[in-house]
């Protein structure tokens, strides 16, 4: 309306000057974007190109061109860039000289439908994943205090789902038994007061694939900001264009995953975006969310091309997100990538302890991990539990929705930062224990007080599981008692098996607070079939991701017909279909083949 009104009075005042009346075109703020539409922004859209046909074409000894580069980027504070992107130039070849020897690589291969060109730069089965030896069974007697670091990434359950997909059984390494369980909604309590952002779910039940032990489900829930208080938004999008980034699965899925998070976007939030290869620039200056169609734009004129300065891309990115910091915002980059940095530092340790230092700065970093063949999930985990992000794996466009809008709140909204477990089992009801998962986000006891020690962070509404497969107390123990030093357990509270701590900072706080409860014999059901929906499902989901790992403590009786069986026993309401797609996924497993195979 005030626009309407803004060119009739123009229009009026033209006529009443004598002076010719002509239309004032509006820019559009959103919508698809279109050659034209993104051309009087400054872009130019990149045309998808035939990758497989240019490499079946080309000419005997004369490498394939790159992608044309892109128009002119954009400065920093939104203008026409005055320095051009650097073209990634084509291979060429004196005449005469011999194509160089052939790749392990396949032109091609055919996954579940569709055909995703890989390409010489990308060698055959070189994705990493980091080595975490599985959690031992500990001796409540020697070692009754159990501390870890909570953790909300997802990154592997997509993951899997992709191997599985494919007919494959993923690498023992690739699984993450908490992220499988993190993956699903239980439908905890939510806690009513920020100020004590969390709340705590406890149940007790038979292990259904160890005789005479239990397992203790431990579900803590985050408090849901209200949408009036969500703060701002000032994000840098920081996205891999290097030629690693070409097939289907990654860039381009990539940009219309970050389409989906445009989606989201209020006035009040701001976007910048980055894009590196051989080198890094940037390519949107920070925008507010109204101009939407100028954020798709800048991701429409993204081509991929060259190799991968991914530690050039993330200082950039950083100093972008530092130059508009707002103290009342959230500050986050946003790295969409494969993790295949080739160029500039590319150690993830030195990458981990640049995102570490920039981490008390405020600026905080999530990582979202696209394509096959060359995944670089060590890389992905080093940065995202270092910068105070979220990990997550992206293998569909189904993915992408239920992180950037069914999930929104929960990677990008931050109630709580540091948030550590620590659970004292009562060596007179228990005599061992072991954490499922967590593996690589096991803390010492003396961290847990001390507030100077990383944690993860929970976004909002956002809930962490827990589970632990115990020996009661009278049960036969894994090991034979000691011979020596064998002491009566001191007194303790009746029927209480444990004490459960939850220690968190509030965004901007230094200092930590403690939620406590006991845990104790009421938290108990006699059968899994008696247990709650929750536990009853958590349980399925671990036991499913610990037959993937191949753990020797499963017993072979516990198979995938009994994982399926638990599982639709506890699937309750199931409005997204995921608990659908996991028992799915459970009977594909029963039939994929090694991946040694």
């Amino acid at each position: 309306m005030a626009y309407r009104l803004r060119a009739l009075f123009l229009t009026v005042l033209a006529a009443q000057a004598g002076a010719p009346v002509t239309a004032q075109p509006r820019r559009a703020f959103d919508g698809e974007p279109s050659a034209d539409a993104c051309a009087e922004l400054g872009f130019r859209l990149s045309p998808r190109p035939e990758y497989g046909r240019m490499m079946r074409q080309a000419a005997p000894g004369v490498g394939y061109a790159p992608p044309p580069p892109p128009a002119p980027t954009m400065a920093q504070k939104g203008g026409p860039s005055s320095m051009p992107p650097l073209p990634i130039p084509p291979v060429q070849r004196r005449p005469g000289q011999p194509a160089p020897p052939p790749t392990t690589m396949q032109e091609s291969v055919v996954v579940t439908g569709q055909r995703y060109q890989r390409y010489p730069s990308q060698p055959l089965d070189t994705e990493r994943y980091p080595n975490a030896t599985a959690n031992p069974i500990r001796q409540v007697a020697s070692d009754p205090v159990s501390t870890f670091s909570v953790d909300v990434d997802t990154a592997a359950y997509s993951n899997v789902r992709r191997f599985l997909n494919d007919g494959v059984r993923p690498p023992t390494d690739a699984v993450r038994v908490e992220e499988l369980v993190n993956y699903f909604d239980y439908g905890y309590a939510r806690p009513q007061d920020r100020a004590t952002p969390f709340s705590s779910y406890v149940s007790l039940a038979p292990s259904p694939w160890s005789a005479e032990r239990q397992i203790l489900h431990v579900g803590i829930q985050g408090f849901d900001l209200p949408k009036g208080e969500q703060p701002p938004l000032n994000l840098v999008f920081l996205i891999d264009t290097s030629g690693s980034m070409s097939p289907e699965d990654r860039l381009p899925l990539a940009q219309k995953s970050l389409s989906l998070l445009i989606d989201q976007l209020r006035p009040q939030d701001r976007v910048a975006m980055v894009a590196y290869a051989g080198s890094a620039g940037a390519v949107l200056g920070p925008t507010d969310g109204r101009q939407k169609l100028k954020m798709r734009c800048a991701l429409g004129a993204l081509h991929s091309g060259g190799s991968t300065a991914g530690g050039q891309g993330l200082s950039l990115a950083y100093a972008l997100a530092r130059e508009n910091f707002d103290p009342k915002a959230v500050n986050r980059v946003i790295l969409v990538t494969d993790g295949d940095f080739n160029v500039g530092v590319a150690d993830p340790a030195k990458l981990k302890d640049f995102v570490a230092e920039k981490r008390k700065d405020g600026v905080y970093l999530s990582v979202y991990g696209f394509g096959r063949g060359n995944y670089n999930d060590t890389m992905m985990q080093a940065l995202a539990q270092n910068g105070n992000g979220t990990a997550a794996y992206v293998d569909s466009l189904q993915e992408a929705r239920k992180l950037f809008r069914t999930d929104f709140t929960k990677s990008l909204f931050p109630i709580a930062d540091d948030v550590k477990v620590q659970i004292e089992f009562n060596p007179a009801q228990v005599s061992e224990y072991r954490l499922i998962g967590y593996e690589t986000r096991m803390l010492n006891r003396e961290d847990f007080n001390n507030d100077q020690v990383d944690a993860g962070e929970v976004g909002a509404g956002a809930s962490v599981t827990a589970l632990y497969e115990i020996t009661p107390a009278g049960a036969t123990p894994s090991a034979d008692p000691l011979r020596y030093g064998h002491r009566a357990p001191p007194p303790s509270p009746a029927g209480e098996l444990a004490f459960l701590k939850i220690r968190y900072k509030l965004p901007g706080e230094g200092r930590s607070r403690l939620i406590e409860r006991p845990i104790s014999r009421a938290d108990a059901t006699p059968t899994l079939r008696a247990a709650p929906e929750p536990t009853r499902w958590a349980v399925a989901v671990a036991g499913f991701g610990q037959k993937l790992k191949q753990d020797p403590r499963v017993s072979d009786a516990f198979g995938w017909n009994e994982i399926i069986s638990l599982a639709q026993a506890g699937r309750g309401a199931d409005p997204f279909g995921e608990r659908a797609e996991f028992v799915q996924l459970v009977r594909a497993a029963a039939d994929a083949r090694s991946p040694s195979d």
